[in-house]
């Protein structure tokens, strides 16, 4: 049994997918549940099949998280409801193909969910946990934030984003109770390749992970200290050797002088 601080964990995009299966591991766990998806009936379904499977209190919220009042909505929930001590924000969406000839609409969408609702609602949580002082914050990034040059369009730069504000969230929070995850899924069999237009056959099934395998990873490595959990990477020393080679850059990020290589002997006249 984990050592998770228990409460009520709000799941965003709990309907189906990585949200789902997060909603049915954190109830296990002992977790009570509120439930934020936009199809309200999938969400009763869900929380009736885990309150009969765990006896846990589930409750639901219908909001449309690419809709500003959507967003606020559930804001406000976490603002007020003391009860909510883990925030999983899981909600999202990929698009097709690359940005040159892309529907704007639909990657402004994107930006909205994946970006500006994620933002929103981490502010919120941790500001409310600040005040309890006590409760976790889970992102839900991507592999794809590591290798953006291998993906067309805008979806790896949202969850590049998504890695970058958790890390800073993570430093500022550091000495505070509240603790921050990011978890960066590789290749997971959901509903996701669907959506996002992907044919999910033609990814070779060593590279698809479950989503039970997943979430029980993420979980793992949360409860096991990790800010950042990548539950396919074999080493993590992977990982922090990109970590030390961004740290060794720090001291020449920000001098009063361009490199040398550009030849600029002399200043230049302002």
């Amino acid at each position: 049994m984990s050592n998770l601080s228990r409460g009520t964990a709000l799941v965003t995009g709990a309907s189906s997918g990585i949200g789902r299966v997060y909603a049915e591991k954190l109830a296990q766990r002992g977790y009570d549940l509120l439930l934020v998806a936009r199809d309200r009936s999938r969400l009763d379904a869900l929380a009736a099949a885990i309150t009969g499977a765990t006896g846990r209190r589930v409750s639901v919220l219908a909001a449309d998280l690419s809709r500003a009042e959507g967003v606020e909505e559930v804001a406000a929930r976490i603002a007020s409801d003391t009860e909510i001590s883990l925030l999983v924000n899981n909600a999202g969406m990929g698009t097709e193909g690359p940005v040159v000839g892309a529907d704007a609409g639909k990657i402004d969408v994107m930006v909205q969910l994946n970006i500006a609702a994620l933002t929103r609602l981490s502010v919120a949580a941790v500001n409310a946990f600040s005040g309890r002082a006590v409760g976790t914050l889970i992102n839900i990034a991507s592999v794809v934030a590591l290798v953006p040059e291998a993906f067309p369009g805008a979806y790896a730069g949202t969850k590049a984003y998504v890695l970058a504000f958790t890390q800073s969230l993570h430093s500022e929070l550091k000495d505070s109770p509240l603790r921050v995850q990011a978890v960066l899924p590789g290749y997971t069999q959901t509903e996701f390749f669907d959506r996002a237009g992907i044919d999910a056959a033609a990814v070779p099934s060593e590279l698809v992970m479950s989503p039970e395998d997943l979430v029980e990873a993420a979980l793992r490595g949360l409860e096991a200290g990790e800010a950042i959990t990548i539950p396919s990477l074999p080493d993590m020393a992977a990982w922090q050797s990109v970590v030390d080679d961004r740290m060794r850059m720090v001291p020449g990020l920000s001098l009063r002088r361009p490199a040398a290589r550009y030849g600029l002997e002399e200043a230049v006249p302002a």
